[in-house]
């Protein structure tokens, strides 16, 4: 048998993306939102159809979770007089009754989810009419459906309500779930259903671990036919406790879960049947199918073969649709991807051999296989020779003076104030240089033309900061178009798709960078943007870069060597950037992490190795700098008390943080560590378009002098303005340098 947890639903062409975006924008109707997403589904189908199931209930407007609290009616207060879609997207996106639920990230990927919210005063009323609906279409067609269902635990583990209503809630939330399994139950003699219960992986939750075995049993006395499935790592605790219960399989992550074998051995003594997670669900590379076919028979040596349905290692969410329209990569690059669409047949390919052996149908399949895995492991555009020597001789790692002499060096050539002014780094892209940049990159505008718009545009963004007073320059970053892609284009190593979109949330689709071979860089990427804008002024210009760890965790990595060694390449890569912008005489450079926290691992004991090499990353990248060169870092979370030590090790001169929505509490966190680098809280959120008056942002900074010295503190937007406009950064910044400057003559 052979399945997969889910199929990504944007479509090949992110048809759903097109349609969700005219539907709110009132250009089409629900009727032909439903149209198009019946036609995707119906799409999606087809290409299962060699698996045992389809799966049903993946496919959602806008994500699996929100499906979950619709489907159970859990719906916020201020939502109360809203229903059908109208709801749905208010939770989803907000309404003019109150903001949208919560965003946030699903577990380690780059997938966002819907946080529903959840009351001790809600009154849930279920609404299975999308499932029912969506099942009927594939038999319809004539599929054999599996319905697929976040699982109650994770459902409610990853809501947001009051800690102290856990047990109440988990009781009217279940009474609610079981309901909507009883509409589903009716449905066929023979329902299946796979449970997704990621949350299984972060290892014991005492508050819901005494319940697993029960719900599971009540669930299967319905008659549904349980499949639960775990993925992103091993789940040993809770897989010990459904091996003992009524489930009919269990699902387990063999890719990122390779300690999931240790619960094998009790595995074969149940009348389990296993679901092995053994094709990479989250990543773009082609399987060995050699490798697998081994691990298979490795498993199949504990467990009974005829116990064994072969399976994807998670959703295929994370993958992009096809390959099929990628006719800009070269072909044996191309050669090495495998996207949703081939993942599937590899799937195929691999049960049927595995239970039948080879045959003349797969001989080919498999040749092929072997000899495309072949020329990638000996290929020369993923083996840099130079650049693998030059890691193994690494011995810089650290800035040649510790911190405290560092700033006080730092501050004699730097001549900056306490309260210094500076912004994150970029500032409004207008529709006329995205145009600009579009029109060069397809060989519309020339070089010259396209140049000089974007030092008109440094020349304007100049101007403006120099006219409002601001103490630090930033030249707006108008020459990138994202803060990962812009670096890994001018990076050998790097390919670029021209359609491998994946969802980030809702409409929001992203094309990750795909790092196919060793990382170098061939020439300067910043220099010239830098220099140009620093000769417009006096004051001083901060360099902008990407940090190595957030490159990383923002790309498709390779599989074929460590995600810590291909860190370490971009890292150097980072280095020679810095070494070239100080010997330009850029005095200040920014290296940001905003991705430094989501590549954390989900379980406790594999922290520690992450933080040693991510660490690690960032101090080659750093450790070039001069003393006297000033290195800044950014990161664009509001949570630090889990990794404030770490964030402390990084050993930049001066951090910039989210702080507007946090108040002082994060700012006491360092406080609470004895923080003795310099901060820069922000002091304008500028994830709203709101303008902060002048005496907003005084009370903002006197609450910060409450916490730290002046003389730690920077003053600057809590991030960076690209997605602002001008005529609402404008006022913002000009009063956050006037409340800066009448605070420092009051203290």
């Amino acid at each position: 048998m052979s399945n997969i947890i889910g199929f990504p639903r944007i479509g090949q062409n992110r048809e759903l993306k097109k349609t969700l975006e005219a539907f709110w924008s009132n250009k089409v109707n629900e009727s032909e939102l439903e149209k198009v997403s019946k036609d995707l589904r119906a799409k999606h189908w087809s290409l299962q159809k060699n698996l045992d199931f389809v799966c049903v209930n993946d496919f959602s407007l806008y994500d699996n979770m929100l499906d979950i609290a619709y489907y159970l009616g859990a719906k916020p207060s201020r939502f109360k007089d809203l229903d059908g879609l109208e709801l749905y997207f208010a939770m989803a996106r907000g309404h003019k009754n109150g903001a949208a639920c919560e965003m946030t990230k699903w577990f380690n990927t780059n997938y966002h989810y819907v946080v529903p919210e959840l009351s001790v005063n809600d009154n849930y009323k279920i609404n299975p009419n999308p499932i029912i609906e969506q099942y009927k279409e594939a038999k319809e067609l004539g599929y054999k459906p599996k319905i697929c269902l976040i699982g109650l635990f994770t459902f409610i583990a990853l809501s947001k309500f009051n800690a102290n209503d856990f047990d109440t809630i988990f009781e009217k939330v279940k009474n609610a779930y079981f309901l909507l399994l009883d509409e589903i139950v009716k449905l066929d003699s023979n329902i299946i259903v796979e449970f997704s219960e990621p949350i299984f992986v972060k290892g014991e939750d005492k508050r819901f671990f005494g319940k697993i075995k029960e719900v599971y049993n009540q669930i299967s006395a319905k008659g549904i036919k349980a499949i639960v499935s775990t993925f992103f790592e091993h789940s040993n605790e809770s897989s010990e406790i459904l091996l003992k219960s009524d489930i009919y399989a269990l699902g387990l992550d063999f890719v990122a879960g390779n300690k999931n074998f240790d619960i094998l051995q009790k595995f074969s003594k149940s009348d389990k049947i296993l679901y092995a997670g053994i094709i990479d669900g989250r990543n773009i590379w082609i399987a060995n199918i050699e490798s697998k076919l081994e691990l298979l028979e490795k498993i199949g040596s504990i467990i009974t073969k005829e116990n064994i349905v072969v399976s994807s290692s998670c959703s295929l969410l994370h993958t992009p649709f096809s390959k099929d329209n990628e006719d800009k990569i070269d072909e044996e690059i191309l050669s090495w991807f495998s996207f949703a669409k081939e993942k599937i047949k590899e799937i195929i390919i691999l049960e049927e051999v595995f239970k039948d052996g080879i045959n003349s149908k797969v001989k080919d399949f498999l040749e092929k296989n072997k000899q495309i895995n072949l020329s990638r492991s000996s290929s020369d555009k993923t083996n840099n020779k130079f650049i693998r020597e030059r890691i193994n001789k690494i011995n810089q790692k650290e800035r040649s003076l510790p911190y405290k002499e560092r700033i006080k060096i730092q501050h004699k050539e730097l001549g900056y104030s306490n309260l210094s002014t500076t912004t994150i780094g970029s500032f409004p892209q207008t529709p006329e240089i995205r145009a600009l940049r579009l029109g060069y990159k397809k060989g519309n505008i020339a070089e010259k033309e396209y140049k000089d718009g974007i030092k008109n545009y440094i020349k304007d963004c100049v101007a403006f900061q120099e006219d409002i007073g601001l103490d630090i320059l930033v030249h707006g970053e108008p020459e990138r178009n994202d803060m990962v892609e812009y670096f890994g284009e001018q990076m050998e190593g790097f390919v670029f798709s021209k359609n491998a979109w994946v969802q980030s949330y809702g409409s929001r689709c992203v094309k990750p960078p795909i790092i196919y071979g060793d990382i170098s860089r061939p020439k300067a990427m910043t220099v010239e943007w830098i220099t140009y804008a620093q000769s417009l002024t006096k004051k001083i210009m901060k360099g902008m870069l990407t940090g190595p760890v957030t490159i990383l965790n923002w790309s498709f990595v390779r599989d074929d060597i460590s995600r810590e060694s291909v860190c370490k390449q971009i890292a150097l890569g980072i280095m020679d950037e810095i070494d070239d912008l100080q010997k330009a005489g850029i005095k200040i450079i920014q290296v940001d992490e905003a991705a430094f926290k989501e590549g954390y691992p989900l379980r406790t004991e594999n922290i520690k190795e992450y933080e040693k090499w991510a660490l690690e990353c960032f101090k080659i990248a750093t450790a070039i700098a001069k003393p006297e060169t000033q290195i800044h870092t950014h990161m664009c979370y509001s949570e630090f008390n889990d990794i404030i030590k770490t964030i402390e090790k990084l050993d930049a001169d001066v951090i910039s943080i989210e702080t507007t929505r946090s108040g002082n509490e994060l700012l006491k966190v360092f406080k609470k560590i004895g923080y003795t680098h310099e901060i820069g809280p922000g002091v304008y959120d500028i994830h709203s378009p709101r303008i902060p008056s002048v005496e907003e942002i005084k009370n903002q900074i006197k609450a910060l002098l409450e916490v730290l010295p002046k003389e730690q503190l920077w003053m600057n937007p809590d991030c960076g303005l690209k997605t602002r406009k001008w005529e609402e950064i404008k006022p913002s910044l000009k009063n956050i340098v006037e409340a800066t400057q009448s605070i420092r003559q009051s203290i």
